[in-house]
């Protein structure tokens, strides 16, 4: 796949989500989003909000909800995502309930997502699914759901979760599911330039990274 590095860069959410992160890291990672001209930056709700300024213009901020286990009240991530958004957070990327995916408590599901997307509404709301938990007809399943709730967007995954991060299988059945309607946001384990190529391919519209300087040094300007 032919990308440029600007082109790739408009496609990154700059992450840093280690809960050990120091405000010098965040603004760091400002600058960083700032310079390559990535579409937003990915940090802690406890770090917003951010400095006036520490972001150029179109580098959106985006923050995480119910993260990363996502057992959460339902209430909670509620309240969450609405005191991101009043701190200036304009993305959202909620863990939802794993146990009622395992459960196949579909009902609960919808219901979770729709509440969270009504009271942040205007708001991206992308939707953390951990897909390597799921096999092809429940992953297909939950990213149905979350299109009926009103998610904007579907993740592969938080990027903690031990059962693992992104993979092109995952995202090729995400986008099968949701074809062009919301985007897909591949997450996770991304290190290479290879890897964010193909997870493209597949279908990702977003990519998380930590590594986004590595990858992006990969390609011409």
């Amino acid at each position: 796949m032919d990308l440029d590095r600007a082109t790739l860069a408009r496609l990154i959410d700059h992450t840093l989500l280690r809960p050990e992160a120091t405000p010098a890291e965040v603004t760091a990672l400002c600058v960083e989003a700032s310079a390559w001209g990535v579409a937003a930056v990915c940090v802690s709700p406890s770090v917003l909000p951010l400095a006036p300024g520490s972001l150029r213009a179109g580098t959106a901020v985006a923050t995480v909800v119910g993260f990363p286990s996502g057992a959460h009240q339902p209430r909670v991530k509620v309240r969450e995502a609405q005191a991101a958004v009043e701190q200036g957070a304009a993305e959202v990327d909620m863990v939802v309930n794993l146990g009622a995916i395992a459960a196949a408590q579909w009902v609960a599901l919808d219901r979770e997502i729709a509440q969270v997307k009504h009271a942040v509404d205007g708001t991206l709301l992308k939707v953390i699914v951990e897909s390597a938990l799921w096999d092809q007809a429940v992953l297909t399943r939950v990213c149905q759901i979350a299109e009926a709730a009103g998610a904007d967007f579907v993740k592969t995954s938080s990027g903690f979760h031990p059962a693992g991060g992104a993979s092109v299988e995952a995202v090729t059945t995400m986008r099968a599911a949701v074809g062009g309607r919301l985007g897909i946001k591949a997450s996770g384990g991304i290190r290479t330039l290879a890897a964010a190529q193909a997870m493209i391919a597949a279908g990702a519209t977003r990519l998380g990274l930590s590594a986004t300087g590595v990858i992006l040094a990969e390609l011409a300007a």
